[in-house]
């Protein structure tokens, strides 16, 4: 899928996930958070929540148990994202240097028009959370989920399609 882009030339393409993808993701998942998410969350829920080392071998499993996409502007990976069979959308991240360009949009647009349900889920940090609603994500409540003995509030939010 091909999405123009802001300048002339660009165009941002969203592909299927290849599991070589996986150790760019990491390190794009890891730079994402710990700047993106910097004005909700404190270094610690950071840290848990994004840790430095990751098992590649775990990610990738996830990500092939998912259906998954990764965005590409001009050849570099720029975000990617994953929905299960049920309509949950579990990661959706954007490259910190490539915020506010549409790509999260692109992605949800992909994996929701792609699904065979009329309903998503997901579970949006307090950073994602105005993008979701902007999307017609509705609050359903508030949580906070305990990763290695860290608290991180987060928000589980529901849409239907239409």
């Amino acid at each position: 899928m091909l999405i123009g882009g802001e300048k002339e030339g660009d165009s941002l393409r969203i592909r299927e996930y290849r599991k070589e993808d996986g150790p760019v993701l990491a390190k794009l998942f890891y730079q994402t958070v710990h700047t993106v998410n910097v004005a909700d969350y404190t270094k610690i829920q950071l840290d848990v929540w994004a840790p430095q080392k990751r098992d590649l071998k775990a990610w990738n499993a996830s990500f092939l148990r998912h259906r998954t996409v990764v965005a590409e502007l001009d050849g570099q990976i720029v975000g990617f994202g994953d929905m299960d069979k049920t309509g949950y959308l579990d990661r959706l991240y954007v490259h910190r240097d490539f915020q506010g360009r549409h790509i999260a949009t692109a992605i949800c647009d992909e994996l929701e028009r792609q699904s065979g349900v009329h309903r998503f889920e997901t579970y949006a940090s307090i950073t994602a959370r105005p993008f979701f609603e902007s999307r017609g994500y509705e609050v359903i409540r508030e949580q906070e989920v305990k990763r290695s003995g860290v608290t991180l509030r987060n928000y589980v939010m529901c849409k239907r399609k239409k």
